[in-house]
């Protein structure tokens, strides 16, 4: 059949004319050629509809697009996609908008301007506002916290707020961190998040947990309280060198009320209850561990000598295991020697 417009023979697709005749009078999307976007200036967040996301553009503005934009319900299967680039404060983008009509994929093109607007988020403006709603209190129990166990922690911290916000909770940020006389405290935007930071640092380094909470007024007619999470360490930490019962053990973890032991004569590993370490005493940590030179080894023991006393000792093996550095690392204290690590 012939074409009423341009007189071609091609399939006719509606009205007497084909399709590419009837594209030229029809369209089956429309939208604003500019929009604005408010976008935080701090932690460069979108403001979608009454929401703050931490999206990426491409994403949120295909949102804008669905809901700014009218498709026709004719088409089925819709699917929208954009390129855009960014010249000053705004988003130049190119919309295309593919979808089915009657077995025949249709595409339609549209030029967008994206106003950046830049402001403040509700979550930047929370947190310089120095907003909390718990604070995570972290001491040892007869003892000042390492600053190497304080580096730990804080790591650990970080990168748990930074799994929780992956996984959707943007509203949780660390207001502040208190380091202060072998303390530790962070102030915490989200209190249930608080809860799981406490447990999980809890399960890595031990310790004992309490929490209170305090009444710090009314909002919307509901009282609102502040959280507090105390996190005791132990007495013990890890790399602590130890006697107990006349034996010498290195510790190589807390977990919960569990402790992870190393015989500095065996090197056997065992798992002990902090409530039988009352009559542990600490004999030292990393100081005390030095490196000296191998002189001769035999089956169950080795020779060193110490680099700046050129002491010789003889050290037996915790078992038959053979040495191939120049170098070991020994363990020394109080005219004691054991061989420190494989």
């Amino acid at each position: 059949m012939f074409c009423v417009e341009c007189g071609k023979e091609d399939p006719i697709f509606r009205d007497g004319v084909c399709l590419s005749c009837y594209l030229k009078t029809h369209s089956f999307t429309s939208g604003p050629a500019e929009i604005d976007m408010p976008v935080c200036s701090h932690c460069s967040s979108y403001k979608y509809k009454s929401n703050w996301t931490s999206d990426l553009f491409g994403d949120v503005i295909k949102r804008v697009i669905k809901s700014k934009f009218q498709i026709s319900k004719e088409l089925r299967k819709v699917d929208i996609n954009t390129e855009c680039k960014e010249i000053h404060d705004d988003m130049q983008c190119k919309v295309y908008i593919t979808g089915i009509l009657d077995d025949v994929e249709i595409n339609e093109e549209h030029d967008l301007v994206v106003h950046l607007k830049k402001t403040v988020c509700d979550v930047c403006s929370k947190k310089f506002g120095g907003y909390h709603e718990a604070i995570i209190q972290i001491r040892a129990d007869k003892r000042d916290i390492s600053k190497k166990e304080q580096e730990n922690i804080i790591k650990d911290v970080e990168n748990i707020v930074e799994h929780l916000r992956s996984k959707g909770n943007r509203g949780l940020f660390i207001t502040d961190i208190g380091v202060d006389h072998g303390r530790l405290d962070f102030f915490i935007s989200d209190k249930q998040a608080a809860l799981i930071i406490v447990k999980k640092i809890q399960e890595l380094h031990g310790g004992s947990f309490k929490q209170s909470s305090k009444n710090i007024g009314m909002k919307d007619s509901r009282q609102v309280y502040r959280m507090t999470y105390l996190l005791r360490l132990s007495s013990y930490a890890k790399g602590d060198f130890i006697r107990l019962n006349k034996t010498f053990y290195h510790i190589l973890s807390t977990q919960g009320n569990k402790i992870k032991i190393k015989d500095l004569k065996t090197w056997e590993e065992s798992f002990v209850d902090e409530k039988n370490f009352d009559k542990a005493r600490i004999i030292g940590g990393a100081e005390l561990v030095k490196e000296m030179i191998l002189v001769s080894q035999k089956k169950n023991e080795v020779q060193v000598m110490d680099p700046k006393t050129y002491e010789i000792r003889i050290i037996r093996k915790p078992k038959p295991i053979t040495f191939e550095s120049e170098k070991i690392k020994v363990l020394s204290f109080d005219n004691n020697f054991f061989l420190f690590g494989e």
